[in-house]
């Protein structure tokens, strides 16, 4: 039965959201027929509206709906996410800053941009770009199941709403780019922050407090299991270093105005952090209600059936839309980013060698819906891995992982040989998929060791298969005299540099 209170209330703000999406092509106005205005917002964006799309980046359905799921269904382990940010900040604001410089310097918009011209392969270059792009489809797809389940307590039609959803993103992404969901960034945000301050007092008080929502948790959901102690700390580390690599946390990176808005950034982003911790209490706080799930529903429908069982109709449909708004600022993102890498290193690298902006520019809006598309397709096609959402986005982990060589380390050595980084991307790929598809997609898999199995994120194990391989072949290439590749970059490039007086959008 559709709840039409809570339904009107979530069409309005969606609604909203969409004409803001179209009146950010006019915001900071640029010629969208150029990708570094489409896909990086001219790089104008100052400290307060990169605080908005970098956290918006990355504080998606993930956050409201695929960590709290995780510990309604399976416990303590799914706090892990709390531990993975606090450990990313630090990481981003040793490597991002350097990052930035070194694309400002010598325009790129991508990684593959920089790794083509640090170690002179087309190759490894190409490599990382069909990575970026294969990892973010199950990351949009994340942001769909958080919509689905949003709409789907509400009463409406899941599939229905997908499709519009879809319309919706694929139409204003492809007309204002990434001033979009900088733009709605800030009300998602809002939304959120009112949302989880409400349920923080209200859902408690109604149940009688955090003492009775932690007694009412079995003890096997409230402590990790010895067994677990490994997984738990290696989906920590593994995660905090996949974060940043994805091509959706790069853009928002690089359009930034200045490598000191990053450095301000990496400092206020923790406050996301504590929002996660508060959010994932919402699994406990619907075991302890507790939340009965309809036939066919899972985890992944723990935070909108606690809402609506708590709240009134108009306040649930606000929350499901501020869930869903978060969902869909991310995946706009992330469609641009894995965009901007098919038409820089694939396209334009092998296809259309001189291709005008404006060319550029057409292929990467069009590539942007094709890349929706395909995160649909692995809600379609993927169902064990959808059945709990959080495991779409370690998925993408285990892939996006095996890009940290060329990457990051790439920032500060050039020892690596480039057949090495080919050959050990293949031995990662290829264990990790094998990996978490051998159990279902599940957020760890156990591995033997001399006889004793220990359950490990198969992402970071993956890791270690690909830089083994690095670190043994590099000498063996060497020493065949195989040529290393040339270097196009400078000392003088990784340099700082100033923002050559570009204004900063929200400053």
């Amino acid at each position: 039965m559709i709840d039409w209170t809570a339904l009107t209330v979530f069409i309005v703000f969606f609604a909203l959201v969409t004409v803001l999406g179209f009146i950010a092509a006019r915001w900071r106005r640029g010629d969208l027929n150029h990708i570094h205005e489409w896909g990086l917002a001219g790089r104008r964006f100052g400290t307060v509206v990169a605080w908005f799309l970098i956290g918006g980046d990355l504080y998606t359905a993930y956050t409201f709906i695929a960590v709290p799921g995780a510990l309604y269904g399976k416990g303590a382990i799914g706090f892990f996410a709390v531990p993975y940010t606090i450990i990313a900040w630090p990481l981003f604001f040793i490597v991002l800053p350097k990052f930035w410089t070194v694309a400002k310097n010598r325009g790129y918009v991508t990684a593959s941009d920089f790794v083509r011209d640090r170690f002179g392969s087309s190759t490894l270059a190409l490599l990382v770009a069909i990575t970026g792009i294969l990892a973010t489809m199950p990351y949009i797809a994340l942001q769909m199941v958080g919509i689905e389940v949003s709409v789907q307590q509400i009463g409406f039609n899941a599939e229905l709403a997908l499709v519009i959803a879809f319309l919706i993103l694929a139409a204003y992404t492809y007309y204002s780019g990434l001033r979009a969901p900088a733009m709605i960034a800030v009300v998602k945000d809002a939304m959120i922050y009112i949302t989880v301050i409400v349920a923080l007092i209200v859902i408690p008080a109604k149940i009688g407090g955090f003492g009775k929502i932690f007694a009412a948790v079995p003890a096997s959901k409230l402590t990790l299991s010895p067994t677990l102690y490994a997984g738990y700390a290696t989906l920590a580390l593994g995660s905090a270093l996949a974060l940043f690599l994805y091509p959706h946390a790069i853009t928002g990176v690089l359009s930034s105005k200045s490598r000191e808005v990053i450095k301000r950034n990496a400092a206020l982003l923790p406050i996301y952090s504590l929002l996660l911790g508060l959010i994932a209490l919402f699994g406990y706080m619907a075991l302890a209600l507790p939340v009965h799930l309809a036939k066919g529903q899972t985890g992944n429908n723990a935070v909108p059936a606690l809402l609506a069982a708590i709240f009134p109709s108009w306040f649930t449909g606000f929350a499901l839309a501020a869930i869903s708004i978060g969902a869909l600022v991310p995946a706009a993102v992330m469609s641009i980013a894995a965009a901007n890498l098919f038409t820089r290193n694939i396209y334009k690298e092998y296809f259309r060698r001189q291709c005008s902006d404006k060319e550029e520019a057409n292929v990467a809006k069009a590539a942007s819906l094709v890349v929706k598309l395909g995160a649909l397709a692995f809600i379609i096609f993927l169902p064990s891995a959808t059945a709990t959402a959080i495991n779409l986005q370690l998925l993408g982990g285990v892939w996006i992982i095996q890009t940290l060589p060329p990457v990051f380390l790439g920032l500060y050595t050039k020892w690596f040989h480039r057949y090495a980084m080919i050959i050990g991307w293949i031995g990662g790929m290829v264990s990790g998929t094998w990996l978490a598809a051998a159990n279902a997609y599940a957020s760890v898999t156990p591995v033997n060791f001399f006889g004793t199995k220990v359950a490990l994120m198969p992402a970071l194990v993956a890791l270690v298969v690909n830089l083994v391989l690095c670190v043994v072949l590099t000498p063996v290439f060497q020493a065949l005299k195989v040529s290393q590749g040339q270097d196009a970059t400078t000392e003088a490039d990784y340099a700082e540099v100033e923002a050559a007086g570009i204004p900063a959008a929200g400053d």
